[in-house]
């Protein structure tokens, strides 16, 4: 099942018979509410998805700032994006593709056909493709998800883990030089790093598979033995897309992430080594 799909093979899919369901999960840490933005201009015919409310659920902070909400209210809010059994879908973002990948990852664990938009609503304003304005209400579909499909780990397997742990935030949240978001800076004992971001172009693509698998192989990630986490469980997901992009499949999340360790009295390590 390919990860990705490029603004214009969107297109022609757009154009042609059953097109595919475009769902515009626009998201970032300093503006997590991305309404405006999808209003003043998005895919014609995408839906808006929240990443608060639809791709996430809330409870205590030691489940982290984003727990993956349950197959139960994933599928409510994939009928009210107007999905039915057998649709092809396609997430997005304004790129780089970090929201529209936990909606991949989220669809994926629950069984659907998805694709993510490479490079998102930059690249297709940048092909000079149509676009609306405005916000969009779909009929309603009637979806019924699968679960379970993705690999996940819980917070004891993350601290044992007999394989490779990635850490995906940034270097200096990594060492525990600054941490602005969750209440101990540090990471999980026995983790390594590796960003996030540089699964990216400057463009906000993903890099080509080569040159995925090549940093991906130097950092010792295999498929069925590697595992990945960062703040709460969102960027992560764009790890292992990029690891599926270079051929390592089967890997596995730690949805509650830093977010819900940082929150449980459980060790922490510091510095640049894991």
């Amino acid at each position: 099942m390919n990860v990705l799909v490029t603004v214009e093979e969107l297109a022609a899919e757009l154009a042609g018979e059953n097109p595919p369901k475009v769902l515009d999960a626009r998201w970032a840490l300093t503006q997590p509410d991305g309404r405006d933005e999808f209003a003043e201009g998005h895919v014609p015919g995408a839906v808006y998805v929240d990443m608060e409310t639809e791709l996430a659920t809330h409870g205590e902070p030691s489940e982290g700032r984003h727990p993956m909400p349950t197959r139960e209210s994933l599928e409510e809010s994939a009928r009210a994006w107007g999905l039915d059994d057998g649709d092809r879908v396609v997430v997005m973002d304004g790129g780089p593709s970090f929201g529209a990948a936990r909606a991949w990852w989220l669809l994926r664990h629950a069984d659907v056909d998805v694709r993510i938009l490479d490079g998102g609503y930059a690249a297709w304003v940048a092909a000079g493709q149509t676009v609306e304005a405005g916000a969009t209400t779909p009929e309603p579909g009637s979806i019924s998800l699968g679960w379970g499909v993705m690999g996940v780990i819980e917070a004891d397997e993350a601290g044992d883990y007999d394989g490779l742990l990635l850490d995906a935030r940034a270097g200096e949240r990594y060492r525990g030089e600054t941490e602005p978001m969750d209440p101990k800076a540090g990471h999980i004992p026995g983790a390594v790093n590796a960003p996030t971001t540089e699964n990216a172009q400057p463009d906000g693509r993903f890099l080509d598979a080569d040159a995925l698998a090549t940093r991906f192989a130097a950092i010792g990630a295999e498929s069925g033995t590697t595992a990945v986490y960062c703040g709460s469980g969102v960027t992560a997901a764009h790890q292992i897309a990029a690891m599926e992009i270079a051929g390592i499949t089967d890997v596995a999340l730690y949805p509650g992430s830093w977010s819900a360790w940082s929150n449980q009295d459980r060790p922490v390590a510091v510095g640049p080594n894991p």
